[in-house]
């Protein structure tokens, strides 16, 4: 079984990001995963406060597992490209200075894999994101943090198909177990598809509710997610990143937490 290297997503916490990452490590997380555009942005902070960051991190022996960094539209919108990718950009170099080598976002949603499928507008698309992709990830090997598109619009094997479109290795995937739950997307058929991109794990669960037609995110080790079947699939395909537990409901987000803290561990 693949060995278990446990983060916490510190927006996930609802508390001030120094007492976040207290928290965190009282509940046992080896690492954190911090978002970039609301709790760290990456645009206020310099080396100085990035220093003073780092050294709570090493009091506290936590690393950084990623930075999230959600941009209110995906790369597809070419309205204001060019300011999210120079921003995305920034947090990638963030990312590194903290010791993190992924960055996580939603690209999408991505057009299908099969082209004879896609309109006109999601040809143009498409193509959009192959091209932004393509730049990040040139610059991310250039500047040790990679993108990691976040699952969860589309299928394992849709991401898979635009993915394959980068250069090789230049841009990977975050695994959503609950986000594609959600999507009524199969977790393991992603993992499948994605196999080796896949550079970081979100723990989240999921659930579909039969009566309002749609999922909802539960607690973890409470909805459809396999973790089991799912820690095996990805030890098949020797992966080595964290999971960091992500919870974005909830009415007292801090025991959640800390019971999927405890679910982990016990598998």
């Amino acid at each position: 079984m693949i060995q278990l290297r446990i983060g916490i997503q510190t927006a996930s916490l609802q508390l001030p990001l120094k007492r976040a990452l207290h928290v965190a490590a009282q509940l046992g997380a080896e690492a954190v995963e911090i978002d970039a555009r609301h709790e760290l942005p990456a645009a206020e902070f310099g080396d100085t406060a990035l220093r003073q960051v780092r050294k709570l991190l090493t009091d506290l022996e936590l690393r950084v597992a990623a930075l999230g960094f959600p941009t209110r539209r995906g790369f597809d919108v070419a309205d204001d490209l060019e300011r999210r990718v120079a921003a995305t950009k920034q947090a990638m170099t963030m990312a590194y200075k903290l010791g993190a080598a992924v960055v996580v976002n939603q690209v999408g949603p991505v057009p299908s894999a099969d082209a004879e499928l896609r309109s006109p507008t999601d040809e143009r698309r498409f193509r959009q994101l192959v091209e932004v992709l393509t730049d990040l990830g040139i610059y991310g090997q250039r500047h040790g943090a990679l993108l990691a598109a976040e699952t969860g619009t589309e299928s394992g094997a849709d991401l898979a198909a635009l993915l394959a479109e980068v250069p090789a290795g230049s841009v990977g995937a975050t695994l959503d177990p609950g986000n594609l739950i959600v999507g009524r997307f199969s977790p393991l058929e992603a993992i499948e598809a994605l196999g080796t991109s896949i550079l970081h794990v979100h723990a989240k669960d999921a659930a579909l509710d039969l009566a309002q037609h749609r999922g909802v995110e539960v607690p973890l080790g409470r909805g459809s997610a396999d973790f089991p079947a799912i820690l095996a699939a990805l030890e098949e395909r020797d992966y080595r990143g964290y999971l960091v537990i992500e919870r974005q409901g909830g009415d007292n987000p801090r025991f959640e937490i800390a019971q999927a803290v405890k679910y982990l561990r016990s598998l």
